[in-house]
């Protein structure tokens, strides 16, 4: 019986030449998507060693607070720091799982990806019988990286309002503020006080991209959001030549600069140049302030939709917003742009404690 030869034939090698290419797009599709992986897995590792520096040294600072309250407050540091303890152990178990299953998806990709390479290496006739198997495998499955939400320590748990939770113990000593801040949101240029009551331009510092945190403004967000009710809170802004305060809406746009007005999410004002006050209105209105407040008070109205920002040395009103709020509302800092050793901080000022005993 005759030999029926395929080199050369005309037909096959134009087929060949279409599925390789048809091919190589996909495999040009999965290169991609192993880029974006392993870029992710990296991403991961970093937050995963971030958690771990973070719980420690919010557990330094827990024990200098509990240390100001001396032994007899130990029990209630041992529960708190067991507490922390577990947060930090639920946290790595958590990306140590999602750490396990994006190398898995890496370690089948880049089999398929080897395999299909080497299909693509084969002669004519090995290439065009194997190419139902081969365009099979290099239909990809595999979902993109997903976005890890609130898998930071919760700092502002284990750290706000740590004295006025202990009150009823050691009421002469602590402090109570209406709201604490978070630096789970906070840009890298910014540092805090023990009780995350105070927040001031600092050095830069290499923080996670989680989706919490603001990248695009010198800022941070309060740790408590509010959606209904009546709030409201000091700020002593010092002598500060530049800063903004007020709030801001859950939804803002957080890695990308945006303006600074109602219709973006923020109702606030601010000072620049050291004399220069504004309302962050859509056309910004430029304030005219007869004495340059030291402390103003932010007064949040939810229901009303109204932000009223007031003078506290002289009670006299400096703006006020009118609008509807539709979800939830965060106080906002931002001490402003200046050179570290200019920076003036921006501190929530306590209130006064009572304590009455029968």
């Amino acid at each position: 019986m005759p030999r029926v030869s395929h080199r050369g034939c005309p037909g096959e090698a134009s087929y060949k030449s279409g599925t390789e290419a048809e091919i190589s797009v996909v495999l040009e599709s999965l290169r991609k998507k192993f880029k974006t992986l392993s870029k992710t897995k990296e991403q991961w590792e970093e937050t995963k060693k971030y958690i771990q520096a973070q719980a420690s040294q919010t557990e330094r600072e827990m024990k200098e607070e509990f240390a100001k309250l001396h032994q007899f407050l130990q029990r209630e540091e041992t529960t708190r720091l067991k507490a922390l303890k577990r947060e930090e152990e639920i946290k790595n178990q958590v990306m140590t799982e999602k750490l396990k299953n994006i190398k898995d998806q890496i370690s089948a990709l880049s089999s398929t990806i080897s395999d299909i390479e080497t299909a693509l290496k084969a002669k004519e006739l090995p290439f065009l019988q194997g190419y139902r198997q081969t365009k099979k495998r290099a239909k990809c499955n595999i979902q993109d990286p997903e976005c890890i939400r609130d898998i930071l320590i919760d700092s502002a748990k284990h750290l706000g309002l740590l004295k006025y939770k202990l009150w009823r113990k050691m009421a002469d000593v602590v402090k109570f503020v209406p709201i604490t801040l978070d630096p789970n949101t906070a840009q890298s240029n910014l540092k805090f006080s023990e009780e995350l009551t105070c927040v001031q331009v600092s050095g830069k510092q290499v923080l996670p991209d989680n989706p919490e945190r603001c990248t695009h403004r010198v800022c941070v967000l309060g740790a408590t959001g509010f959606t209904f009710g009546k709030h409201s809170w000091t700020v002593e802004v010092g002598k500060g030549k530049s800063w903004c305060i007020g709030v801001a809406r859950e939804s803002i746009t957080r890695k990308s600069v945006v303006f600074l007005n109602p219709t973006e999410g923020f109702w606030v004002i601010s000072l620049s140049d050291g004399d220069k006050f504004w309302a962050e209105t859509a056309n910004r209105t430029k304030l005219v302030v007869k004495n340059k407040p030291e402390r103003i008070t932010v007064k949040l109205n939810y229901d009303k939709g109204k932000v009223v920002f007031i003078n506290a040395t002289d009670s006299t009103t400096i703006y006020a917003f009118t609008d509807r709020f539709a979800e939830r509302i965060f106080p906002y800092f931002s001490p402003g742009l200046c050179e570290e050793k200019y920076a003036c901080p921006l501190t929530i000022c306590p209130r006064t404690i009572t304590v009455d005993l029968e």
